[in-house]
């Protein structure tokens, strides 16, 4: 069978099966719950489950939860040679899988599509297996995807992480080369461009969307990110 990604949402129904070739999963939004030899528990954005040919799993979800799905003729050494099932999503390739849900929510085009899983094997193939998130950080993560539309502090999400601030802002950078308020910024500018991209709303409303009650402040900060206004973006 040819490598192939999708968009995948689930159901809080407990589903069992295996297949005859190799899975990965990739939360977009939303956690899936999942049991597989080797392991039980829940697989967050930020991660990657890797399902070997003919494993069986089960796993429940959310409707809400959304995920990028690859199913896969065979692996890359790195993942072929691993023993690590779940293990945390590089910062090029949690970018790209916004890019692969917006094109395949976009549009049926089988060359962009070949294309697409081309690059995404590269960026898997060049992916360490690190190990999981810290517990706390994916409810850092979870909180700041729930609440993106209203105000997120520094002291806020600490509370969530039940951490000092200090510690949160020094567990955070090592885990994901971020600041705290880098990562809010980084999620509420790409939530800001797809809606953008892909709705009629009005920059009033896409920057409440995205945490901005001030349509200016939220035109300051989208222009330092982009590199250009909301306004030139849709041109």
């Amino acid at each position: 069978m040819p490598n192939h990604l999708y968009l995948r949402s689930y159901t809080r129904q407990r589903h069992g099966h295996a297949h005859d070739f190799h899975q990965l999963v990739l939360p977009l939004r939303g956690v899936i719950q999942l049991e597989i030899e080797g392991f039980y528990g829940k697989v967050a954005p930020g991660e990657c489950v890797m399902i070997r040919r003919g494993e069986p799993h089960h796993f429940t979800a959310d409707t809400q939860a959304r995920f990028v799905v690859a199913d896969l003729d065979g692996l890359p050494a790195n993942l072929a040679g691993g023993d690590r099932l779940v293990f945390a999503v590089s910062p090029p390739l949690s970018r790209y899988l916004d890019f692969i849900e917006a094109q395949l929510e976009h549009q049926v085009n089988a060359g962009i599509e070949e294309a697409m899983v081309a690059t995404f094997m590269v960026l898997v193939a060049e992916q360490r297996l690190n190990p999981r998130l810290d517990h706390r950080i994916q409810q850092v993560l979870l909180h700041v995807e729930r609440h993106l539309t209203e105000k997120i502090t520094l002291q806020q999400l600490a509370g969530v992480a039940c951490l000092s601030e200090t510690q949160l802002k020094k567990l955070f950078r090592q885990q994901l080369g971020l600041t705290v308020m880098q990562y809010v910024t980084q999620k509420r500018m790409d939530k800001a461009r797809a809606l953008i991209q892909h709705t009629d709303y009005s920059m009033q409303l896409i920057a409440e969307l995205v945490g901005y009650t001030d349509l200016s402040a939220f035109s300051r900060r989208f222009s330092r990110y982009f590199g250009m206004t909301p306004t030139r973006f849709t041109e």
